[in-house]
C-alpha cells in the first residue's frame, strides 16, 4: 500500500540529506519533489505547499549529517500531519448517541459516482454500527441502476437488518422519507441511504440528490470515493461539495492504491475529514481513519 509514495519521500529526505541545506540546493531537489509527489497523485497545489513549508522548516538549519534524515522526515511528517487536523474530526458514534438521547434517528446519506464501491462501503458501515449495538435500518435511495435495490437487500439479508425500498423509477427523495418515517416509529437508531451514483456534471441528477436533502435533512453526508481514481477522484469530490456540501469522505480501495497521494489530496482540497477507509472487499474491512497511520506509512525509516 502506497509503494510509489513512501518511495517518493524516502528519495526526497535521502537527497535533502546529501547536501547543504542552502536555499539553491534545497530548490532544487524541492522542484524534483513537486514533480514527483503530483506523479504519486497529489494535487499540484498540494505538492507546492509541502515544497514551501518544508523548505521553510530547513532553511538556516545547522544540523550534523547523521541528524538530517531525521530531521527531513520529522519535518515532513508534521507538514502532512498539519493538512489532516487542520479538518476539524466527526466523531459518527458520538453523533449517533447524541440524536439517540432525544429519540431521534441518526441519518446518513451516501453519495458519489458510479463504481466507486458506494453501497459496498453503505454495508460496511452497517456492519461496523451493528456490531457497535446500534439497530440499523437500509434505504434502497438508487431506483436507476438495474440491480441497485436487490444488491442492498441482498447485503441486508446476509446482515440480519431490514431494507425500505419501492420500484425502480421511484422518487428516491420518497423512498427516503419513508425510511426515516419508518425508522422514527420503530425507534431504529440510525438510517443508512444509498443513493445512485453519479456524473458529478449531469445536473438533472445532482438536482434530485438535493431533493434527497430537502425532504430527509440527514445528519451527516458522506461522499465515498475511489482511492484508484488518484486525481480523477479529487475533482469529483470538489464538484460534488459545490453541489451537496457533504460532511466527510470514505476512500475505498486503499489497499491497492500503490501511489497513495489521493487521502492527502481530497483533504487539503475540499476541507473535510476522512472517515473511514475500505481495505477489502469483506464486511470488517472497514478502518476508521487515523492520518498519523497513514503518515508514519509513508515516511516508514529504511
Amino acid at each position: 500500500m502506497f509503494e510509489k509514495l513512501r518511495n517518493t519521500f524516502s528519495l526526497i529526505i535521502s537527497n535533502l540529506s546529501k547536501h547543504e541545506l542552502s536555499e539553491k540546493e534545497i530548490n532544487k531537489v524541492l522542484e524534483e519533489m513537486i514533480l514527483s509527489l503530483v506523479e504519486c497523485d497529489i494535487a499540484y497545489e498540494v505538492a507546492a505547499e509541502i515544497s514551501e513549508n518544508l523548505k521553510n522548516m530547513l532553511l538556516g538549519k545547522k544540523v550534523s549529517n547523521s541528524e538530517l534524515k531525521d530531521i527531513v522526515r520529522e519535518n515532513l511528517r508534521q507538514i502532512l500531519l498539519k493538512i489532516f487536523y487542520e479538518i476539524p474530526k466527526i466523531d459518527i458514534i458520538e453523533r449517533i448517541n447524541e440524536k439517540k438521547k432525544l429519540n431521534l434517528p441518526f441519518v446518513i446519506l451516501f453519495l458519489g459516482i458510479n463504481g466507486t464501491g458506494k453501497t459496498t462501503t453503505l454495508a460496511k458501515v452497517a456492519y461496523l454500527l451493528k456490531k457497535k449495538g446500534y439497530s440499523v435500518v437500509l434505504v434502497c435511495g438508487d431506483t436507476h441502476r438495474a440491480g441497485s435495490i436487490e444488491q442492498l437487500k441482498q447485503h441486508a439479508m446476509k446482515l440480519g437488518l431490514k431494507t425500505i425500498e419501492q420500484k425502480y423509477g421511484a422518487d428516491p427523495a420518497a423512498v427516503a422519507r419513508d425510511g426515516v418515517t419508518y425508522a422514527k416509529t420503530h425507534k431504529v437508531d440510525v438510517v443508512l441511504i444509498d443513493s445512485a451514483g453519479r456524473i458529478q456534471t449531469d445536473k438533472n441528477l445532482m438536482d434530485e440528490l438535493l431533493k434527497i436533502v430537502r425532504v430527509v435533512s440527514p445528519d451527516i453526508k458522506i461522499f465515498v470515493g475511489d482511492a484508484l481514481a488518484g486525481n480523477d477522484a479529487v475533482s469529483q469530490s470538489k464538484e460534488f461539495l459545490k453541489y451537496t456540501s457533504f460532511d466527510g469522505v470514505i476512500l475505498t480501495k486503499m489497499d491497492a492504491d500503490a501511489k497513495g497521494g489521493s487521502a492527502i489530496s481530497i483533504v487539503y482540497a475540499t476541507k473535510r475529514p476522512i472517515l473511514f477507509i475500505g481495505t477489502g472487499q469483506n464486511y470488517e474491512d472497514l478502518e476508521e481513519f487515523v492520518p498519523e497511520k497513514l503518515v508514519d506509512h509513508i515516511l516508514l525509516k529504511e
